[in-house]
């Protein structure tokens, strides 16, 4: 009942008015619920830890609860990255291609370096939280009941089955249609406990890719971008697939340029790319909150999230090594006879 006591309370005060040891408690379930449930580590697997110094106190928690279940463990600090993708040292690398288990808790993403594909080519099970703070750690869609969020998940799989035209809208405006290009991803429940499998946490979403070309219409964010609280509406008009036009607050001017490559960047490609409607998800995590968190905000159970750039991992043909995300409060989405979402709920019933 701590975790749970502690919840309440912060979902009015934050987790500034806890002292340090409810905080170190509150992170220890959290950490046992990953090792425990998400990734069920056993006490014959060699367990590694990556964290930096931004997240230093989370991954001793994680190091603590591994603990509990196996003395095969090694805790490990790298230097900060400056950019996602930057490769961690080889020796990290090496070690982590060696192991049964690898959690990343860190600043930036590691997710698509060699190191982590390498790590995955070789059977190993992966979980990364980029980005994670104490307070994410500890609330919000960290806490799920992630064994009842992959029942419910994979019991929807019927739905989706011969149904591919895709309607979202929103009350702040949002309205567009797509055309399913690949097949509905069922699998981000936060349950890793096969070889070679890699999660996100907080985890909970349902995602596919629209067909390249299919997309038209408005979305409007009002939740966030690229993990950045959204202080009024970002207006997008899409046609084609693309990115035609954007508007929104006076800051917006940094959001038109998200879709420009990046100076350090040598890869050559149509810019056009980048404006390509990538991923399409709503959220089924009913602990998260948008919070500013990208892999938190697009779990929000009700919410809906767009991505654009690249859309290779689900089978596209924008190779461009790029992908920016925005999310959307209280969404409604329909799947041609069936409403998957309804303000903001998630229902999955034929429309009446």
């Amino acid at each position: 009942m701590f975790i749970w006591k502690i919840q309440d309370m912060a979902d009015e005060a934050g987790i500034e008015n806890f002292s340090q040891e409810e905080i170190i408690e509150s992170m220890l379930v959290s950490a046992r619920s990953i090792i425990r449930t998400c990734m069920e580590i056993r006490n014959h697997e060699d367990v590694v830890i990556i964290t930096d110094t931004h997240t230093s106190e989370i991954g001793r928690a994680l190091y603590e609860a591994a603990a509990e279940v196996t003395d095969r463990v090694l805790l490990m600090m790298i230097p900060p990255a400056f950019k996602p993708g930057n490769e961690p040292p080889s020796p990290v690398g090496d070690l982590m291609r060696k192991s049964r288990v690898v959690l990343i808790a860190t600043k930036e993403s590691l997710t698509h370096t060699k190191a982590r594909i390498n790590a995955s080519k070789a059977g190993v099970r992966i979980a990364s939280m980029p980005g994670i703070s104490k307070e994410a750690f500890i609330l919000g869609g960290m806490t799920a009941d992630y064994n009842a969020l992959q029942v419910e998940i994979s019991g929807m799989n019927n739905v989706f089955r011969r149904r591919r035209e895709v309607h979202v809208t929103s009350p702040s405006g949002t309205d567009v249609t797509f055309t399913t290009g690949s097949r509905w991803i069922l699998e981000d429940n936060g349950i890793c406990n096969r070889p070679g499998q890699v999660t996100n946490l907080p985890a909970g979403r349902i995602f596919t890719m629209p067909k390249e070309g299919s997309t038209n219409g408005k979305i409007v964010f009002d939740g966030s971008w690229e993990g950045k609280l959204l202080p009024k509406r970002v207006e997008m008009e899409i046609v084609n697939g693309r990115v035609t036009e954007i508007s929104g607050y006076e800051g917006v001017e940094e959001i038109i340029e998200s879709f420009n490559i990046p100076p350090h960047s040598k890869r050559v490609l149509d810019l056009q790319l980048n404006k390509t409607v990538a991923e399409f998800g709503f959220g089924m995590n009913s602990r998260a909150k948008v919070i500013g968190n990208v892999l938190e905000d697009q779990v929000v159970r009700g919410n809906s999230y767009f991505s654009f750039g690249d859309n290779t991992a689900l089978g596209g043909n924008s190779n461009t090594g790029i992908q920016k995300r925005g999310v959307m409060n209280k969404t409604s989405v329909t799947l041609e006879d069936i409403d998957l979402v309804l303000d903001g709920k998630i229902v999955a019933r034929r429309r009446k």
